[in-house]
């Protein structure tokens, strides 16, 4: 008996998983994604809004805070 060869031993494989998942999501690729913001969210949009992110020409990056008055 000659053994499998490896496209095969694949999609066998992926037959057992999606007998045992369920076959893979087929939803619309052209509907947006809707993205909603939670509360752990907001809060770390807010502690970034106060960096600022320096590059420089060898490709290095890092963030500065953001200078406020009267600091």
């Amino acid at each position: 008996m000659e053994k499998p060869d490896l496209t095969t031993r694949f999609m066998h494989a992926m037959q057992r998983l999606m007998n045992v998942f369920g076959p893979a999501d087929s939803t619309d690729s052209d509907t947006p994604v809707v993205h909603r913001h939670d509360d752990a969210e907001m809060a770390s949009d807010e502690q970034l809004a106060d960096l600022e992110v320096e590059h420089d020409n060898q490709g290095h990056s890092w963030a500065l805070r953001k200078k406020h008055p009267g600091e």
